[in-house]
């Protein structure tokens, strides 16, 4: 059975979507601890979060970037704040969708399903990709490079898995989007660079810098041979 967080500040929504969830046969737990809320995601080891923004000491941005210190489980921001700037932000803090309040808690309960079902639904024997060293495990989503895990959210892995599949090749930024936010997820040209630069941080940081170029005007690459 799934597990879903809910870091929300609104306790008659909180529990709204709580029953929602429960309908749809997941664990729920409602955080109420806003000091400290590593404490509650630590015990309950959600396989989801869904996170607020507007939040009592510290924002869902705040918690979201701690969040990423440590795991790659999908998070939701939930926030009537719908403008593209916080839907930028929330992506940049490491966030892998973003639905805009109100909302329908059918509509809701879809896209859980979907990001679940990206991210933990995998076939047996998944194709382990590899490029200068770097293996990537197409099923489980993560990477290693000498001997060291690269710690990849949903969303980082998916480009760097079709980057992969077309390495020599450039991929276009169109393509990246179509496979990155199949039917439900918020995109646009923002979104697609905040994940791409994310991505190149982590491989600069593993040793692998330089690993994904840039062609403007046609999206990015993994050159056969690096110079």
């Amino acid at each position: 059975m799934y597990r879903i967080l809910i870091v929300e500040d609104d306790p008659d929504i909180a529990e709204a979507v709580r029953q929602q969830a429960e309908m749809w046969n997941y664990q729920v737990e409602i955080a109420r601890d806003f000091r400290n809320i590593m404490e509650t995601f630590r015990k309950f080891d959600p396989h989801l979060v869904l996170m607020d923004i507007s939040l009592p000491f510290y924002n869902g941005y705040h918690w979201c970037a701690e969040i990423r210190r440590e795991s790659s489980v999908p998070v939701i921001f939930l926030s009537s704040a719908a403008d593209n700037l916080n839907i930028v932000m929330a992506m940049n803090m490491g966030g892998d969708d973003f639905i805009a309040k109100p909302f329908d808690q059918g509509v809701l309960m879809a896209k859980v399903g979907a990001m679940l079902r990206r991210s933990y639904d995998f076939g047996g024997g998944a194709p382990v990709l590899e490029h200068r060293g770097l293996a990537l495990n197409t099923g489980e989503g993560v990477a290693t490079y000498q001997g060291k895990r690269i710690e990849l959210s949903k969303n980082e892995a998916r480009i760097l898995t079709a980057l992969m599949e077309s390495r020599g090749k450039t991929v276009s930024r169109e393509r990246l989007m179509q496979r990155l936010w199949e039917t439900d997820s918020f995109v646009d040209e923002n979104t697609l660079t905040v994940n791409v630069n994310r991505l190149r941080k982590k491989l600069d940081a593993a040793g692998l810098k330089g690993f994904i170029t840039t062609r403007f005007g046609e999206g990015y690459l993994l050159e056969d041979v690096h110079e």
